[in-house]
């Protein structure tokens, strides 16, 4: 009987319990960061598949040899273009209103074209980038906040200790066994969230270089329009 008693005061729940208000307070604020982490790690999942995926999508569809204003008109129709799309369709909505506005001065044409494309890759890097740095400090911050919550229960299991006339390890286990119960939550906490805080960055290096590298591509082809609709005018000159 005494052995299953002890047993059970050893328990994780039992263990959890009986420790002190601090160290409770420790393992409430390691839960909740724990699960907004897993929470921002499926959102943050799913949302760089569905870009990478919208992206292999479109470029497969630009190189096939669609005219630039149908393309333009489907990215319009679609109810929730991200990513390349929206680089697409913004620099190609600034290179007709210049065209329009100055339609002798390819070099201004272009240099707004590039300019409002440099500025939807980084919108676009802004949203990508969303809720990564909570990742980053619930994987640096969450193994001291354990730690903390170690030692305070340490601190407390040594102050009960001291009105003890005789001290035994039965007597001492629960208090350091709750108070490394801190800890180890907090590493739960931690792992997940710099494994995947890594994982998600180089993800998101990888669409934004496929967002720059697309830009520029666009860009030469835009540039070879404007010499090409110049060149007849300073033939006939």
């Amino acid at each position: 009987m005494e052995q299953a008693s002890v047993e059970q005061s050893m328990s994780i729940i039992s263990l959890i319990v009986n420790a002190s208000f601090v160290v409770q307070l420790v393992m409430l604020l390691l839960v909740l960061a724990s699960v907004a982490s897993w929470v921002i790690i499926v959102q943050r999942w799913r949302l760089l598949a569905t870009t990478r995926k919208q992206l292999n999508a479109f470029e497969e569809r630009f190189w096939s040899g669609v005219d630039l204003s149908q393309l333009y008109k489907e990215c319009q129709q679609n109810p929730e273009p991200v990513g390349v799309e929206n680089v697409f369709t913004s620099g190609l909505k600034e290179f007709g209103k210049i065209r329009q506005q100055a339609p002798d001065e390819p070099d201004t044409i272009m240099e707004s074209t590039q300019r409002a494309m440099r500025i939807t890759i980084s919108r676009e890097t802004e949203v990508l980038e969303h809720h990564l740095s909570f990742l980053a400090t619930v994987g640096s911050t969450s193994p001291y906040i354990g730690l903390f919550g170690t030692v305070w229960g340490i601190m407390h299991s040594f102050q009960g200790l001291a009105m003890m006339k005789q001290a035994t390890i039965a007597s001492v286990a629960p208090g350091i066994s709750e108070a490394l119960v801190a800890t180890a939550m907090g590493l739960l906490a931690a792992i997940p969230a710099v494994i995947f805080y890594n994982r998600f960055t180089t993800k998101v290096e990888q669409l934004i270089t496929g967002m720059q590298t697309f830009g520029e591509e666009f860009s030469s082809i835009l540039y070879r329009q404007t010499h090409r609709a110049k060149q007849p005018k300073k033939d006939a000159e």
